[in-house]
């Protein structure tokens, strides 16, 4: 009997050792465990606190306590004259805004990507080059360009934009606020990532597939809609899944361009509903968990989706005709210049006028009406400038350019770091329950709304017990939660095409794990492990909704290009775009120059 005990723990402590010996079980296990709390621990945070009783808050007012628990935050959301404006409005228009931007992305981004891989198109190179510049620019980038060109006096009660100021043309006001051009500015903004997704497949699908309609002398139009369209559909239902749950947390664009959602509605309602509010952040998490449920489901139903074989992998090239393929890029490049260059024009334009949305030097042609005073002033006594020193000057501005770098440096280096091991280990297990459930994990914080997160995190550490609000630990913490998807996605969707056999010989060389990641496997996929690096700091750098909370104004720079925007100061907070873009393009270009990593060939392409 005892020589039975004695044996079975031995059985089960050769079991352990086995699973311990293999690297990724290890990483599994250990960032199962941390990802498990830093994506559930907030949630658990968040549902707490719409129950909770705020002092001097509606919920104090409304239960004459000022602590405990209650339900009140419920019923006075949903049931409450105030209902309507402060939930179902903006929920309906959260709704719609999402459904809008995944359509006009995935039909503007899945066209250009045809275009580009499938077509014979001229100038695909520097239309793919350009075309990616709205995806990797601050999010609410065209929304202050469509403000610069539409907005006038007389409908917004603003500055008069480009059109007012020079043509006198007045555009009416649903073309400058709400709906339509929160939808147009996300769309445009997401049709990058729309042709990232769709135009990877494009460019790997086996002409054969296609040829072979031809031969049975199939009508182009039911090749697309028969065969080509479908062998997308992967790739369409992973950009409007992706595109819909950024769509829903969207902060800045609808803050700029007067549409009222969920994460508006949360910004105004923090203060004295701040139970209330809380519902909301749950209601957008809610949509992100839905999300991920339909993304499970459409994995497990998926038929075969093979666009790789070995046979041939040249991609025919549709003819558009020798008028046809120069007009269509010109089109293209004449959109491209106002989604991506003019935006760099007009930001910088913006600091040198003398007064916001005066243009009349342009009207006029006499250069001597701009100024340089929003740049080189030294003096901080001008009314004019709130007190403000110019931009090179303003310890401000360089403050928080130094704590957005570190905080996107770090935040990348996690991130990328962590994502990149649970993709390897994933890879190694993609059978196991445990594993599905790490990558899931992983994965389900880019789902969720920014702004969701940003609260949920708020609300964990901001506290009596722990208080991180207002320093750089907390905005690496949420940055590196929020972007380990970018690097784990791409490094499993790599460590899948690796054939099990190139780590196993080094095994049998008896080559550390060390030695064998940064030896064969990391350099074997060095663009996609770096791409996985590179879009959480480009990312973090503009990012604005979820650090919106979690952070003062001026802390880092997407909160001080807020701040100096709510002054009037729009010279400053378009000098901030400015060295935001220039940024971004510098560190991407030298990415691409260094290693080859390429957004425009697809993630990890």
């Amino acid at each position: 009997m005892v020589q039975t005990k004695a044996s079975t723990v031995k059985v089960l402590f050769n079991k352990i050792k086995t699973f311990f010996s293999k690297p990724q079980n290890v990483i599994l296990l250990l960032f199962g465990i941390v990802l498990t709390f830093s994506t559930i621990a907030p949630i658990v945070a968040i549902v707490e606190d719409t129950f909770k009783i705020h002092p001097g808050t509606i919920d104090a007012y409304l239960t004459k306590r000022a602590e405990g628990h209650s339900i009140v935050n419920y019923t006075d959301l949903f049931t409450s004259k105030l209902a309507k404006g402060n939930l179902w409005t903006p929920l309906f228009n959260t709704v719609k805004l999402a459904v809008l931007t995944c359509a006009i992305s995935i039909i503007f981004g899945g066209l250009v990507a045809f275009l580009v891989t499938r077509t014979d198109m001229k100038y695909r190179k520097y239309i793919s080059s350009i075309f990616i510049f709205p995806y990797i620019m601050p999010q609410w980038t065209l929304a202050v360009v469509w403000q610069n060109l539409f907005n006038s006096n007389a409908i917004t009660g603003t500055s008069n934009g480009l059109l007012a100021s020079l043509f006198n043309i007045t555009m009416p006001k649903w073309w400058c606020l709400g709906l339509f051009p929160c939808a147009v500015v996300l769309g445009l903004h997401y049709a990058p990532f729309a042709y990232i997704m769709i135009g990877g497949i494009f460019r790997n699908m086996d002409a054969n597939l296609e040829e072979a309609a031809t031969i049975l002398d199939t009508p182009k139009h039911k090749i697309m809609f028969k065969v080509t369209l479908p062998m997308i559909k992967p790739a369409i239902l992973s950009t409007i899944l992706l595109v819909f749950g950024s769509a829903m947390g969207s902060y800045p664009v609808p803050h700029y361009l007067g549409l009222t959602t969920l994460s508006t509605k949360y910004v105004s309602l923090n203060s004295k509903y701040t139970g209330e509010a809380s519902i909301l952040a749950i209601i957008m998490m809610i949509f992100g968990i839905l999300i991920l449920g339909m993304n499970q489901m459409s994995l497990k139903s998926r038929k075969s989706y093979t666009t790789v074989t070995g046979k041939s992998g040249q991609i025919s090239k549709i003819g558009l005709g020798k008028v046809g393929k120069y007009v269509i890029a010109i089109v293209l490049i004449v959109i491209t210049f106002f989604t991506s260059i003019y935006p760099i024009v007009s930001f910088a334009i913006e600091t040198f006028l003398p007064n916001p949305g005066d243009y009349s030097f342009l009207y006029s042609r006499d250069l001597s009406m701009l100024t340089t005073k929003w740049w080189t002033s030294k003096s901080n006594n001008d009314s004019a400038m709130f007190g403000q020193q110019g931009i090179l000057f303003n310890k401000t501005i360089w403050h928080a350019f130094k704590g957005t770098m570190l905080v996107a440096v770090v935040c990348a280096l996690t991130a990328g770091t962590i994502g990149t091991l649970i993709g390897y280990a994933v890879s190694k297990n993609r059978r196991n329950k445990w594993a599905n459930f790490v990558n899931n994990m992983a994965f389900l914080p880019y789902l969720m709304p920014s702004l969701a997160v940003g609260a949920a995190f708020f609300i964990l550490f901001s506290n009596e017990k722990i208080n991180l609000f207002n320093t750089y630990a907390l905005l690496i913490i949420v940055g590196t939660v929020k972007y380990i998807p970018f690097a784990s996605r791409s490094a499993l969707n790599s460590m899948l095409q690796l054939s099990g056999e190139i780590e196993e010989a080094a095994i049998i060389q008896d080559l550390p794990w060390i030695k064998r990641m940064t030896h064969i496997i990391i350099p074997i996929q060095k663009s996609s492990i770096i791409s996985g690096f590179m879009l959480p700091f480009m990312t973090c750098l503009r990012e604005l909704s979820l650090f919106l909370l979690l952070c003062t104004q001026g802390f880092i720079l997407s909160t001080t290009l807020d701040y100096f925007d709510e002054m009037g100061l729009y010279a400053f907070s378009s000098a901030i775009n400015l060295i935001l873009i220039i940024t971004i393009l510098i560190f991407n270009t030298l990415i691409n120059k260094l290693t080859g990593a390429s957004l425009d060939e697809g993630i990890g392409g």
